[in-house]
């Protein structure tokens, strides 16, 4: 369905010939590895260098990817769904060495980030991708139900979009939080939530009615893996719900009615070309637009054929007429 755009509409001409760095928190995760495509995308748009650096999930690697970035002397950095308090002090060489740093899903909210070192913070508004989940589960459950909340505990951003799930649940006093399951998201994530997704069904039954996941790539995939092999029909109980990224895998899901019945899609690629357009506006020494995407849910009535949530309002053509490019 096309939209009107509702983005940025001037800004500066293109800088000639800059180099960004896109310092990964894991390319496992779907809506990181989306983002990262639409930054691609969006330099060869502009005429510039994209290279990724993959901190595969651990501090440590974080740690390193981001002092790769600063050796590198890129003209700007990109924190790619991680904590930017977590490194400190890269992102204080980064400033030393004049290299703005951009977020992806770094803050809660969308624009600039003085107190984290970010020139700017590409995202939806959080606290409306819980609400939205949430409150689909409120309505689908009819104020009957038990509800596990999946997450990531040692990622604020996940901690924080969580912790506003379980308080908008909690404002139905008839529907019971089952769990709270802190699994990391790194290379056992499959295996964990496999044999938690089993625990859970044999502790609970037919009381686990919906589960609320702060990404269902991650986490909905070994999910439904094991609520098959426990006999559960994929239209059935639990109702899973995705509150963000909305990897391919998810619209596949919801379009065969396949253990997921909802997601709160991010629009990937178009946050990547933001990401540009604010480093642009960073090296010409303008402000950052602040630009908020709105929040959209996926449900199978009207997922159609997509893959992925990028919307039809135009923001290439956008974003190439802000640059000067055809």
């Amino acid at each position: 369905m096309k939209a009107p755009w509702d983005g940025p509409k001037s800004g500066p001409k293109a800088a000639k010939g800059k180099t960004l760095i896109y310092v990964a928190q894991t390319m496992q995760n779907g809506g990181v590895a989306g983002a990262a495509a639409g930054v691609k995308e969006a330099a060869k748009a502009i005429g510039w260098k994209v290279r990724v650096i993959d901190g595969q999930g651990t501090p440590a690697g974080i740690s390193s990817a981001m002092s790769q970035a600063v050796t590198l002397k890129a003209d700007g950095i990109i924190v790619g769904g991680f904590d930017p308090a977590t490194t400190k002090a890269e992102i204080s060489a980064a400033k030393a060495a004049k290299i703005p740093v951009i977020g992806w899903h770094a803050a809660a909210t969308s624009g600039p980030q003085p107190s984290l070192g970010l020139f700017s913070n590409v995202t939806t508004l959080r606290a409306d991708v819980s609400k939205v989940s949430a409150d689909w589960v409120i309505a689908d459950s009819k104020g009957t139900g038990g509800v596990v909340i999946f997450t990531d505990s040692s990622i604020p951003f996940a901690e924080g979009k969580s912790q506003e799930i379980k308080a908008e649940v909690e404002t139905c006093n008839s529907l019971k939080i089952l769990e709270y399951a802190n699994i990391p998201i790194g290379d056992s994530i499959s295996t964990l939530v496999a044999a938690k997704t089993t625990a859970l069904v044999a502790e609970f039954g037919d009381q686990w009615t919906h589960s609320i996941s702060i990404n269902g790539g991650l986490y909905i995939t070994p999910m439904a893996a094991a609520l098959r092999a426990a006999g559960k029909s994929g239209t059935g109980f639990p109702h899973n719900v995705g509150a963000g990224d909305g990897s391919a895998d998810e619209y596949a899901r919801i379009a065969a009615g396949d253990f997921q019945s909802v997601t709160v899609p991010e629009p990937l690629t178009m946050q990547g070309w933001q990401i540009v357009d604010e480093f642009n506006r960073a090296f010409a020494k303008q402000k950052a637009s602040g630009y908020v995407p709105v929040v959209h849910l996926v449900t199978k009535a009207n997922a159609g054929n997509s893959t992925v949530w990028d919307p039809q309002n135009g923001y290439r053509t956008e974003y190439k007429k802000i640059w000067g490019k055809k």
